[in-house]
C-alpha cells in the first residue's frame, strides 16, 4: 500500500472535479515523496541493464514498478507466473498473455518485449519515461482509491475508455474488452443504470443491453466510441458517481426491485 496520501476533500462529482484540477500538482507531490522517488530512481538506473524476464522478476523494486504501471501490482509475489507471461511475449497466438482475460497482461508483455524480440524494449532510450509515466498515473489512482474507490474507478474510466475505443477491434470486440475490465464494467454498468444482477446474464445479451442503453442516452448506434466524447464522459461520470453515493447511503435497488429493473432493461 502506498504511504503517500492523495488529497480528496469530498466525494462525488465535486471530488472528481477537484482531482482533475489538482492532478498535476498531486502527481508531482507523489513522485517527490521519498519511497516513490527511490523506486523511480532505481528504475531509471537499472532498467536499461535488464535483458531478460528472469532479471526483471529477480529485482523486486523493478518488478513492483513494472507491475504497478499496468495495474498488476497485486501480482508482485507471483514471480514465476509473471516471468512466464513475459517470456512468452504476445506475437504467438498461444502465448500465455494472449490466453489471459485481462488486457493488462498483454500490454505488459508487449511493452517489455522479452518474448518477442532478440533485444527487449528495455534498452530503448525512451523506455523508462514511458513506463514511469504509467507508473505515476496508476500510483495516483491507487492513492485516490485508498480514500474513495468510486473516484478511482472514474479516473480509470476516463483514461481507459478512449483507449479501448481506439483499438483495432470490431464494435462487439470493444464491448467485450470493456466488459473484461472489472473497473470499466462497474463504471459503465453504474452510469447506464444497470443493476448488479446485470453481470450474471449472458455476455451477448449484456452487449446488446449496453449498446441499446448507450444509443438511448447519447444517440448514434450505441458504439463504445459514443461514450468517449467530453460531453458523454461528463454525463457518465456524473451518473456513476451519483449512483455510487446513493448506494453508499442505502438507496440502491435490491431484491425484487433490482430484478424488475434488469428485466425492463433487457426489454429496452
Amino acid at each position: 500500500m502506498l504511504t503517500w496520501q492523495a488529497t480528496v476533500p469530498l466525494g462525488g462529482v465535486g471530488g472528481l472535479l477537484f482531482l482533475k484540477r489538482t492532478a498535476a500538482a498531486q502527481k508531482a507531490a507523489l513522485t517527490a515523496s521519498a519511497p516513490v522517488a527511490r523506486d523511480i530512481a532505481h528504475f531509471r538506473e537499472r532498467i536499461g541493464q535488464i535483458r531478460t524476464a528472469e532479471q526483471l522478476v529477480g529485482d523486486r523494486r523493478l518488478l513492483t514498478v513494472a507491475l504497478t504501471a499496468f495495474g498488476l501490482e497485486a501480482e508482485v509475489n507471483n514471480r514465476a507466473f509473471v516471468r512466464k507471461v513475459l517470456e512468452e511475449g504476445t506475437l504467438t497466438p498461444g502465448a500465455l498473455a494472449n490466453r489471459l482475460a485481462g488486457q493488462a497482461w498483454r500490454d505488459l508483455a508487449a511493452a517489455f518485449g522479452f518474448g518477442d524480440f532478440p533485444v527487449p524494449n528495455t534498452v530503448k532510450s525512451d523506455f523508462p519515461d514511458r513506463i514511469l509515466a504509467r507508473f505515476t498515473e496508476q500510483s495516483f489512482e491507487l492513492a485516490v482509491g485508498q480514500v474513495d474507490d468510486s473516484l478511482r474507478v472514474a479516473l480509470f474510466a476516463a483514461r481507459e475508455l478512449p483507449q479501448i475505443a481506439a483499438r483495432s477491434l470490431s464494435d462487439d470486440g470493444k464491448w467485450y474488452a470493456l466488459l473484461g475490465s472489472a473497473p470499466l464494467r462497474s463504471f459503465v454498468q453504474g452510469a447506464l443504470g444497470l443493476p448488479q444482477q446485470f453481470a450474471g446474464i449472458d455476455l451477448d445479451t449484456q452487449v446488446t443491453m449496453l449498446r441499446d442503453r448507450t444509443a438511448a442516452l447519447f444517440g448514434g448506434q450505441g458504439r463504445v466510441e459514443d461514450l468517449t466524447s467530453p460531453e458523454a464522459m461528463a454525463t457518465l461520470e456524473r451518473r456513476y458517481l451519483v449512483r455510487e453515493q446513493a448506494l453508499a447511503q442505502g438507496g440502491g435497488a435490491t431484491g425484487a426491485a433490482a430484478a424488475l429493473q434488469l428485466l425492463s432493461a433487457a426489454r429496452g
